[in-house]
């Protein structure tokens, strides 16, 4: 008997082989293009076993696409994207992988630490997703010393663009040295930690992203890694239900 939970839907199965988008493989369903074990399916709701089912679009067999999933720990003055139209470098040009792949989120143009790049797309969101409330922890070089009424004030909550943020927590990894600060959060919106710190008076010269979604930058900058199957399948567990 089939086992219920590796059924997987069709239209998924299509797109994550990278030959179309989700919406795009419906048109193709729908357009009698699709066969399953040699039979037309035009069933938007139709699943299949990945591991035992033949799917072919318009007689070709489709092969099921390898995910990647990297680890990077990212340098200064490389850009978090595919390609730019500035000729600078990307996250990409650091990679040796001949398949293509994309960065989960963005780090600013200096910002260094945790990226991670996939060519898994349900990955990426469930990474990304508001709802999830991913922590991320950053480690903040500030202008000046954080006096303890701005530490409240982050903790409880400024507005940025008419929308409430907050830092979870805020920490001194040295006891007298203010200006060195870890914060922790869960939003992933632009420039969030140097908008929040700016909104309070203080300018953020230097900032490292020690950690996202429980694992940290644990290689040198510029370099990267292959996240492990249980580092990954940790991940899902802990947030696919919850989107």
């Amino acid at each position: 008997m089939t086992n219920q939970k590796k059924l997987i839907r069709l239209n998924k199965y299509i797109s994550d082989s990278g030959i179309a988008s989700r919406r795009k493989s419906e048109e193709y369903i729908l357009q009698n293009r699709v066969s399953v074990n040699n039979q037309l399916i035009n069933s938007l709701t139709y699943k299949i076993d990945p591991d035992a089912d033949k799917v072919s679009l318009d007689g070709e067999l489709i092969q099921p696409k390898k995910h990647i999933y990297l680890l990077m720990n990212k340098p200064k003055g490389v850009v978090t994207t595919t390609s730019d139209e500035k000729k600078r470098k990307t996250v990409i040009d650091l990679v040796n992988i001949n398949k293509k792949i994309y960065p989960v989120g963005r780090l600013d143009y200096n910002t260094t630490g945790v990226l991670f790049l996939t060519n898994d797309g349900d990955f990426s969101n469930l990474l990304t997703h508001p709802k999830n409330n991913i922590r991320r922890l950053y480690e903040v070089k500030l202008d000046k010393p954080l006096e303890v009424n701005d530490k409240e004030q982050l903790l409880k909550g400024v507005y940025l663009a008419g929308r409430k943020g907050r830092f979870i927590k805020i920490s001194f990894p040295q006891t007298k040295n203010k200006r060195m600060v870890e914060v922790t959060c869960v939003e992933g919106r632009n420039h969030f930690i140097k908008n929040m710190f700016s909104a309070v008076g203080y300018s953020v010269t230097g900032l490292n992203r020690k950690q996202f979604a429980g694992l940290n930058a644990d290689i040198a900058p510029g370099k990267y890694r292959k996240l492990s199957q249980q580092e990954v399948n940790l991940i899902k567990r802990n947030y696919e239900s919850k989107i």
